[in-house]
């Protein structure tokens, strides 16, 4: 499963992983951005959410996308640059809106919008805690 954003001024990214609740899930995820193999890492055990935050390497830039206030709201973050993203709802949002801060340009956008399509409950401690005996049952299916 794959969520995709395309537009005249911005590069196409994609994200393709496992799906989980409609959505490609957060893990054993292949992101491109501007035709580039971009990498996801996280660490799900963390405390803090900026320690459960997705670091992501793309187009020469390192990022973070984190939950912020709740599960409706999230940040895609670099040096000097932060787009803040709410959802009208959590599941099936009506609308997404964004603030921008700093000097963003098109492949910040695209990254904040196309994980607006993944499936990032998991960034919260609750969301982390609810998804452990399904990282647990993924890791017995690996050996």
């Amino acid at each position: 499963m794959g969520v995709m954003v395309t537009g005249d001024s911005v590069p196409v990214s994609s994200y393709k992983a496992p799906p989980y609740g409609g959505k490609p899930r957060i893990a054993e995820g292949a992101l491109n951005v501007a035709g580039q193999h971009a990498v996801v890492s996280r660490s799900a055990w963390r405390w803090s959410r900026g320690g459960r935050a997705l670091r992501i390497w793309a187009v020469g830039r390192e990022y973070r996308y984190r939950e912020t206030v709740n599960k409706r709201h999230h940040a895609l973050e670099r040096p000097g640059v932060q787009v803040l993203m709410t959802r009208s709802s959590w599941k099936d949002p009506e609308t997404i809106s964004g603030d921008m801060h700093g000097s963003v340009d098109s492949v910040d956008l695209s990254l904040a919008i196309l994980f607006e399509g993944v499936y990032t409950r998991n960034l919260s401690l609750r969301g982390a805690v609810v998804s452990t005996p399904g990282r647990f049952l993924d890791s017995l299916g690996a050996l």
